[in-house]
């Protein structure tokens, strides 16, 4: 038997060798029941077998307050039933892991500036998707701002018309479109039919909504639930005054805005107007002969006598 045949048979064991380890791997890591979950963005379904293998190898060294904090801003998000606290945080890690090889693939032409580049982008992997999280914070809390006026126009309907609050919110759903502050009333609507109290259920609200408006909104609802106020006028204010912030906040984005344009303007639209500007100035010079210098009329001319 030749050396290169026991070669080829040595590499072709450990080959398989290693796919059956891999197999096992993965094949060790139980199922999650996601039947009544959200779906996952597609990058996280395409790294779902190693996030879902972190979990299981690696998710009992997270620790609690990084587990809580990690639960508070996915229910702030509005994402805990697309991911739980430990998968979040193992997204991180696996993120880090994917940047840093593909990093190193890339990198390895740039031989000792390779190891820096893969660093950097592992760093960068890893607070990807805690960018993610925050811009889809901000994204559902400016939504839920825009349509928060106009549901309690809806709820002051109801409540002047003879119903309570709970009427109120069970009609700003059902005449409503699909809204995420519509979702978050429904789910608002269901615990108190699972049997928790409104204003119970009003500040599991607020902290979803992670937004002083709405937590400043349930607190006047919740405090006129003790005293025993008339809801009516307090909503139609609230409601008011929601909409004057919502205003002054439009005005001060719309001041913001020529502060903001200078950047650009400066680095690419100035440059370029200057460009085109002395162009022609130097043409028109070079042509009357106020600029006679022999190697800038010879390549201004150069095009024509060729």
């Amino acid at each position: 038997m030749s050396m290169i045949l026991i070669i080829s048979l040595i590499f072709g064991g450990f080959v398989a060798l290693m796919v059956w380890q891999v197999y096992r791997f993965f094949n060790a890591v139980p199922d999650e029941n996601r039947q009544f979950l959200d779906s996952p963005p597609l990058g996280f379904r395409l790294a779902w077998p190693f996030i879902q293998a972190m979990v299981h190898y690696v998710g009992h060294l997270f620790s609690e307050t990084a587990l809580q904090m990690a639960a508070a801003r996915l229910k702030r998000g509005g994402a805990e039933y697309i991911v739980n606290a430990k998968q979040f945080l193992a997204v991180r890690l696996v993120s880090a892991i994917f940047f840093a090889l593909f990093s190193a693939l890339l990198g390895s032409m740039l031989g000792s500036a390779g190891l820096l580049f893969s660093l950097v982008l592992a760093i960068g992997g890893f607070y990807y998707p805690e960018l993610w999280l925050r811009e889809k914070t901000a994204r559902r809390q400016n939504e839920m701002l825009r349509s928060l006026p106009f549901y309690l126009d809806v709820i002051t309907l109801s409540v002047e018309a003879g119903s309570n609050l709970t009427g109120g919110m069970t009609q700003a759903v059902q005449k409503t479109p699909d809204t995420v502050l519509r979702r978050e009333i429904s789910r608002v609507l269901r615990d108190i039919r699972a049997g928790k109290t409104r204003a119970e259920s009003l500040r599991d609200l607020a902290e979803r909504a992670g937004s002083a408006q709405v937590k400043m909104v349930v607190a006047s609802l919740i405090q006129a639930e003790k005293t025993g106020a008339s809801l009516g006028p307090i909503l139609r204010a609230q409601s008011d005054q929601l909409r004057t912030q919502r205003f002054q906040r439009a005005e001060k984005l719309a001041m913001e805005a020529p502060v903001k344009m200078l950047g650009p303007l400066v680095m690419f639209i100035f440059p370029t107007t200057f460009f085109v500007l002395g162009f022609l100035i130097m043409s028109k010079a070079i042509l009357q002969g106020v600029l006679s210098w022999p190697p800038l009329v010879w390549a201004w001319q150069w095009p024509a006598g060729m």
